[in-house]
């Protein structure tokens, strides 16, 4: 026998233990026979007398199915995630500005000069075409307006999408780009249940109020947006938070504009006037300090505007409550 074949029969012979053993393993402890994965419900069973061996195990798997290459693909989301706020959906490559290596130091002087060439043709091919750069404009516009707002991601997002759709549908000619953004993410904060008065939205924006009432409506024409009146409660917890106000107060002004809606004298009137005057109104009911100027302040609406609307909301709860 030569040494190779003494060789092979040697590590045979280390290895038929181990298959005995994965053999044990599969075999059921009660009645020896062939245990089974049921993957439905987490369980190794047997197959002979239905033994429940394992349960609570975990799939490592994908929850999703896939049918084909192209779907598995499209389905897999290994990476990083997807988002609509950035002109490529965050699939590129991105060349950071510190010019230090992965062991934080610093560059020589060609490696700058190299890495800046680096980044420039960088730029030059993630925006290879006049709609990307149209794109990656007016998202970076939105995003810093919704910083500026105070606005969730979410908003952002949907703000970006639509976006997206005035510029597919051709929407953009004859119009600024950063007005359409504006009109965009003032739709998503009120799709999203968030709104911004159109004040407000003006005072982060580059261009002017009128023009962004203008564009928002053509934008929600054009693109069938469906979006709800604003409801004055929902400028209540900004307000209340705003001014510090304890959540009897904020409860206070709900009840407020919720009877001034059953009496129907909200029908035609400012919502964020509405809901300032009823913040104002709790404020004094519940006997917390705050001033017109305040709540003037943090509604961006006159006080003229507030003290008319405190008259009739009070109006309406005197006579909701003779009734």
């Amino acid at each position: 026998m030569t040494e190779s074949v003494r060789r092979r029969t040697t590590e045979s012979e280390r290895e038929r233990p181990n298959a005995d053993e994965d053999e044990r393993e599969l075999r059921c402890p009660e009645c020896g026979g062939r245990l089974a994965t049921d993957t439905e419900h987490g369980e190794t069973v047997c197959t002979d007398c239905g033994l429940v061996v394992e349960e609570d195990s975990v799939d490592r798997g994908p929850e999703w199915r896939a049918f084909d290459a192209a779907e598995k693909d499209q389905k897999s989301r290994v990476g990083a995630p997807t988002t609509q706020m950035m002109h490529d959906k965050g699939l590129s490559t991105n060349i950071g500005w510190q010019d230090k290596d992965a062991y934080g130091r610093s560059l020589s002087s060609r490696q700058r000069e190299k890495m800046q060439r680096l980044r420039t043709w960088n730029e030059r091919f993630r925006t290879r075409d006049s709609k990307e750069r149209n794109l990656k404009q007016a998202l970076g516009e939105i995003d810093r307006m919704a910083s500026a707002l105070g606005l969730p991601e979410n908003v952002r997002e949907t703000a970006s999408v639509i976006y997206r759709r005035a510029l597919s549908e051709d929407l953009l000619p004859g119009r600024s780009i950063e007005g359409v953004a504006t009109s965009a993410l003032y739709a998503a904060a009120r799709q999203a249940g968030t709104p911004r008065s159109l004040d407000e939205i003006a005072s982060v924006s580059r261009v002017e109020k009128d023009e962004i009432a203008r564009t928002y409506r053509y934008v929600v024409r054009e693109l069938n947006l469906e979006i709800q009146p604003a409801d004055p409660e929902q400028y209540v917890p900004r307000f209340a938070s705003d001014l510090d106000l304890s959540d009897e107060a904020e409860r206070r002004a709900r009840r407020l504009l919720k009877g001034a809606k059953e009496a129907g004298i909200h029908s035609g009137k400012s919502p964020v006037g509405l809901a300032a005057a009823a913040v104002y109104a709790a404020a004094l009911l519940t006997n917390e300090k705050v001033t017109q100027s305040e709540v003037s302040d943090v509604a961006s609406i006159s006080e003229v505007t507030i003290r008319n609307r405190y008259h009739e909301l009070l109006e309406a709860e005197e006579r909701a409550g003779l009734a």
